[in-house]
């Protein structure tokens, strides 16, 4: 009978029934924080764009007030610079991107047809299942599908610009992303302060290393992997550029932004680039400029973007990220996608809180 007295305890231990109370006034305002993203994801969309943006633009503004600049100095220079990065984006990128696209789709029949004629061909060798494919039902699909996803943003554009209303929304929603972008990289230490100020004294150390550890988690991937993105999308469009192919920027930003799954960017992008170059040149050994390319992306990867821009310190796994955008998208739509991370993130530190109390309870040592 004492033992099992001693395993409730134990049990009582782990949950620590003295914080029950907080406990369930935490839960309450979890619960409140999932409706209110589900009645309000419109209207939140603009303030968690905004920050999201200012989570990436804070450390920059820190390093600047370290030099010695104020805190509206320094984030009006980082937001100055932000604008105009975006602007020039926006002008001479897009356009380039959207012109790629189109010739992309566009020269889609021919690409199935390449990949029937060459790339099976090849394939049937050690997968004789593949020669039987039918390629000429994938395309009409994938057409009807194009034909379907153009007739739908034509509709949508239509009511758009048809509907003031709806116009003057989206409008608004772009104006205030930049204006609570700047107020919230000036206040964001206020915040942070504010908030730390409303936790229980008895529990801010405990919170305020789960904060530290799910911050270093979240801005470790986020901010480390968006580079790695960046740089690798660079190298894979300057490469392919260089190689002679017309869709390198598609293709190589397209290569870049997957890369945060391991080897996806480097097996799609050098699937769908081999195609191209082939329809395009209709010489097999212009591939090996190709290959060439996506080797020392990927060496660049293991060997100078990992170490350099995400060190040593282990990120939130693959697998758990495209679950975690996946179920966000499911369940709140584009604003889930939003928050998905920072909830990803959130979960883990706290899964690993748990396990690591568990492990410390005297109910696992007995």
């Amino acid at each position: 009978m004492g033992g099992l007295t001693e395993r409730y305890i134990s049990l009582f231990e782990i949950f620590d029934c003295s914080g029950m109370r907080l406990r369930i006034a935490l839960l309450a305002a979890m619960g409140v924080a999932v409706l209110l993203v589900w009645l309000l994801g419109s209207v939140l969309t603009p303030f968690l764009i905004a920050g999201a943006f200012a989570y990436l633009f804070n450390p920059l503004v820190g390093r600047l007030q370290r030099l010695g600049a104020g805190r509206t100095t320094s984030v009006t220079v980082v937001f100055s610079l932000a604008l105009i990065v975006l602007g020039l984006a926006a002008f001479f990128i897009v356009p380039a991107i959207q012109s790629q696209l189109a010739r992309f789709i566009h020269n889609l029949p021919r690409y199935i047809d390449e990949v029937r004629r060459v790339i099976l061909p090849m394939i049937s060798e050690v997968w004789p299942g593949v020669s039987h494919l039918d390629l000429h039902s994938v395309q009409q699909l994938l057409a009807q599908h194009w034909e379907s996803a153009g007739g739908v943003a034509s509709i949508l554009a239509d009511k758009l610009f048809s509907s003031g209303t709806a116009l003057i929304a989206v409008l608004m929603n772009l104006l205030l992303v930049p204006v609570i972008l700047f107020y919230l990289l000036r206040d964001w230490d206020h915040l942070i302060q504010w908030i730390g100020e409303q936790i229980p004294r008895r529990y801010l150390p405990t919170c305020r290393r789960l904060c530290i550890e799910i911050d270093d988690k979240l801005g470790h991937f986020v901010r480390g992997q968006l580079l790695v993105m960046v740089v690798l999308g660079c190298i894979y469009v300057l490469g392919l550029w260089l190689a002679g192919l017309n869709l390198a920027l598609v293709i190589g930003f397209g290569a870049g932004l997957v890369s945060f799954v391991p080897y996806l960017g480097v097996i799609s992008g050098l699937m769908v680039s081999s195609v191209a170059m082939l329809v395009q040149s209709g010489d097999p050994s212009a591939l090996i400029w190709v290959v060439i390319v996506f080797a020392i992306g990927q060496v660049m990867e293991q060997l100078v973007l990992q170490p350099f821009l995400l060190g040593e310190a282990i990120g939130l796994h693959p697998v758990w990220v495209i679950f975690s955008v996946l179920a966000g998208a499911q369940l709140f739509g584009f604003v889930g996608v939003l928050i998905a991370l920072p909830v990803a993130s959130g979960v883990s530190v706290l899964g690993r809180y748990g396990a690591e109390r568990w492990r410390a309870s005297r109910l696992y040592a007995s």
